[in-house]
């Protein structure tokens, strides 16, 4: 008998979970935007430590399940986003191309600003050797960097960093995810 008892315990306990999953599905793709930690749980009347552990298990399933979505998670706000390996047939359908891929002098200032930020324009100048003014306007348009402040220095250059929009577009939870200049350096030397 406490057997039957534990067994309808268990299916009652998955259920709930699936419904949840189902909510915060919903609720992701509805709202279109990034929704909090605290939000969610909120909306969906548990505690923040129940429900983060529900959008951790809900992150698993996507990537396990090879669905066409992710589940991005940036400092504690949470959205829906489709997976990179299906923008082809996403830009086929909108029949648009707006999120052409970065120029390569457009990456190399990325770069350096992600490992080097804060940091001004005539410094990402003097390490590629080149001007940068066009990267910049990109970036800047594509909202992967902002001006910062001014550096206090003879004549106030403008300081530059990545935005969450860096950090939504690349997927990554913060810039701690990211490799470190050493582990990459390491890298780009063994595969010469």
């Amino acid at each position: 008998m406490k057997e039957n008892n534990i067994n309808q315990i268990e299916i009652e306990t998955a259920s709930k979970k699936s419904r949840y999953f189902s909510i915060i599905e919903a609720l992701l793709f509805v709202s279109g935007e990034a929704l909090s930690l605290k939000n969610v749980a909120s909306i969906i009347e548990c505690s923040e430590e129940y429900t983060l552990n529900l959008l951790r298990e809900l992150r698993i399933k996507y990537e396990e399940e090879e669905r066409g979505i992710i589940l991005i998670n940036t400092k504690d706000e949470y959205m829906l986003a489709t997976k990179s390996e299906n923008s082809d047939f996403i830009h086929k359908l909108l029949k648009t191309n707006s999120r052409q891929s970065l120029s390569k002098a457009a990456l190399e200032t990325l770069a350096i600003i992600v490992y080097r930020q804060p940091i001004t324009r005539i410094q990402v100048d003097e390490i590629r050797g080149v001007k940068s003014d066009k990267a910049f306007q990109t970036l800047l348009e594509r909202n992967l960097i902002k001006e910062s402040g001014r550096k206090k220095v003879p004549g106030r250059p403008i300081m530059y960093v990545t935005t969450e929009e860096f950090l939504k577009n690349f997927g990554l939870e913060n810039l701690e995810a990211m490799p470190s200049l050493e582990e990459f350096l390491e890298r780009e030397i063994e595969e010469e």
